[in-house]
């Protein structure tokens, strides 16, 4: 009871902040807690994108094979799909500091303990089938973990900031997905070249302890947990249904309950569902795409590959504002846009020929594309079909249909790449990525033409 206590009590000071400084403080604490949330969250993608610069090494090394790899990448999403349902409900109802910082801890953890396992391994001191079983079960337990990241952020922006310019700050920290993302592919990349792959778990882990303090030292629960006003004083919105303290749960899972009856966000979690299996293709893979397809090293594959995430900055950043002040709220246009780009973009990648030019464009394409649909397929949709007291909820179920897909990516590509013959490129044997191309870009199309069927469904619906 004292841990469930821990992570669900919210000290709420009994002296309030004076009338005169409530705007300013209003202000300082709300740009905190959205820079805590950025950063913090992008920390945690660092923890979570690791394995995919590994690949290569892992495979070169003896190690693991395709087939392995993409289980083992399975493991993570699966966990993580479920515990963004189940941490996503929970969240609503949780001290989101604590619950932020603890689960970006246990990732933490679980990556340091699979650099340990890795030079063991590299030792002679682990058998290869016993590291695949450990290094599976760490990275489950990590994309657990991870689950615990996205919802208690994103609360936070919603707690914080007025409708009227949610979209845009949610646009701005859709960025740390990008950064997270960058990060990984770039300052990972040249420590696995430079000292090793075991060194990558390691990286991982330093820049997730930077997040954990990030995220302990500047996020902030709410606006009454700090001594001001509601955010719709704050604000000057519709003020919600005053119940009292007791009844606040009750209400709480009422509202959750009426988010998993709406087929309108259902649709939306289908269509990140098929987004998400595009995006982390090649988050995952594309790396080593590049490396056996275009024949660039793990340095030069992990600079191109991390130009994608750069670009979807622009992405994230300019679609909520877009969306707020050109399209008064309405997402569905940038977003079909951004699908058609994603779509063209992995054609470019995959069969646009070997010229680095357009391998280079095509991530810029891609990065631009998926910054955007993150922002609305992945989150910023369905929260504006429902209140914000069931904020979590929402999130929690587009997020389990995305990683679950994310996840059966991960197996489908690997079966797919060792199932089919190894071809001569470049003098040397690698695997064939035609069928792999065909699926990737298939989930791409089908994600951006789900979206139509919801067209017609009204903004904010109340439940």
């Amino acid at each position: 009871m004292k841990i469930l206590d821990f992570f669900t009590n919210v000290p709420i000071p009994s002296s309030k902040v004076p009338a005169e400084k409530v705007d300013k403080t209003y202000k300082r604490l709300r740009i905190q807690t959205f820079l805590a949330a950025t950063f913090g969250y992008a920390l945690y993608y660092v923890c979570r994108l690791s394995m995919g610069v590994m690949k290569q090494p892992l495979i070169d090394a003896g190690l693991l094979n395709a087939t392995q790899l993409g289980i083992i990448g399975a493991c993570l999403y699966w966990a993580y799909a479920i515990g963004k349902l189940i941490n996503g409900f929970l969240a609503d109802s949780a001290n989101i500091k604590r619950f932020m910082a603890f689960g970006l801890i246990v990732s933490v953890a679980m990556n340091f303990i699979m650099g340990i396992l890795g030079v063991s391994a590299t030792q002679g001191n682990m058998a290869n089938s016993t590291l695949f079983i450990c290094f599976a079960v760490c990275w489950a337990v990590n994309g657990w973990a991870q689950s615990m990241g996205a919802p208690p952020a994103i609360i936070s922006l919603s707690r914080w900031f007025p409708l009227r310019i949610r979209g845009t700050f949610y646009g701005f920290f859709s960025s740390s997905h990008n950064i997270g993302e960058g990060l990984s592919f770039v300052f990972v990349s040249a420590m696995v070249a430079a000292l090793g792959w075991k060194w990558g778990f390691f990286g991982a882990a330093l820049a997730g302890i930077l997040g954990v303090l990030i995220i302990i030292f500047f996020l902030h629960h709410s606006t009454e947990s700090k001594g001001l006003p509601s955010i719709e004083t704050l604000a000057g919105e519709a003020q919600p249904k005053e119940i009292p303290a007791s009844e606040k749960r009750a209400e709480t899972r009422r509202l959750q309950a009426a988010v998993v009856r709406n087929p309108g966000v259902w649709i939306l979690a289908l269509a990140s569902a098929f987004m998400y299996m595009s995006r982390y293709a090649i988050n995952e893979w594309g790396i080593i795409f590049l490396q056996e397809a275009r024949g660039y090293s793990l340095t030069e594959a992990g600079a191109i590959v991390g130009i994608n995430p750069i670009f979807g900055v622009l992405g994230t950043v300019f679609s909520g504002w877009l969306s707020d002040a050109i399209f008064k709220g309405d997402r569905k246009y940038p977003a079909f846009v951004a699908g058609i780009l994603e779509a063209i973009a992995l054609v470019l990648f995959l069969f646009g020929g070997p010229q680095k030019w357009v391998a280079i464009l095509s991530m810029v394409l891609f990065g631009v594309a998926i910054g955007v649909l993150i922002s609305f397929l992945g989150g910023l949709m369905a929260i504006d079909l429902v209140p914000r007291q069931a904020t979590g909820a929402a999130l929690g179920i587009v997020g389990m249909a995305s990683y679950a897909a994310a996840g059966l990516q991960n197996v489908v590509t690997g079966l797919l790449l060792d199932g089919q013959p190894l071809i001569e490129m470049n003098g040397k044997m690698v695997h064939n990525f035609t069928y792999v191309s065909i699926f990737w870009i298939g989930a791409a199309v089908i994600s951006f033409l789900l979206p139509i069927l919801n067209w017609k469904r009204k903004a904010q619906e109340t439940v």
